[in-house]
């Protein structure tokens, strides 16, 4: 039997608000993943540290500060340090198109707006990690 897919949820920073990314949580269990939920105030040490021990398959970060220029970027760059290359780097929030854009650039996988249907990213995490990852 193959295991769940594994996705760690995180706030990055000092984002205060969580409802969006209880409801991406709760969506991607609802699928039959496996989540692991960070909670508020993580940093990207933090995040990239919890999904080595956890041995995610998705990391997902939502950020409505407008720090995503910032987070994004460290994220991925220690991933790359740990030589997670096969873990998908996803999230949402506030963030311009045009930022989207150079972040996808640099690795970072597909961002969502608000509003997106929960469906659409469910789609996105299973289809990315079944091409991407093995089992």
């Amino acid at each position: 039997m193959q295991r769940p897919l594994r996705v760690l949820v995180a706030k990055v920073g000092l984002d205060g608000h969580d409802r969006g990314a209880k409801i991406i949580a709760t969506a991607l269990r609802d699928s039959g993943m496996e989540v692991i939920y960070t909670g508020l105030r993580q940093t990207p040490d933090m995040v990239v540290n919890a999904a080595l021990q956890e041995d995610v398959d998705a990391i997902g970060v939502s950020i409505l500060s407008g720090a995503h220029m910032t987070v994004f970027p460290k994220i991925i760059q220690l991933m790359k340090e740990k030589g997670m290359n096969d873990v998908l780097l996803t999230g949402g929030g506030i963030i311009p198109d045009d930022d989207m854009q150079i972040l996808h650039e640099m690795g970072v996988g597909k961002l969502f707006a608000p509003g997106t249907s929960t469906g659409d990213i469910v789609t996105y995490i299973k289809t990315w990690v079944s091409t991407h990852r093995d089992f």
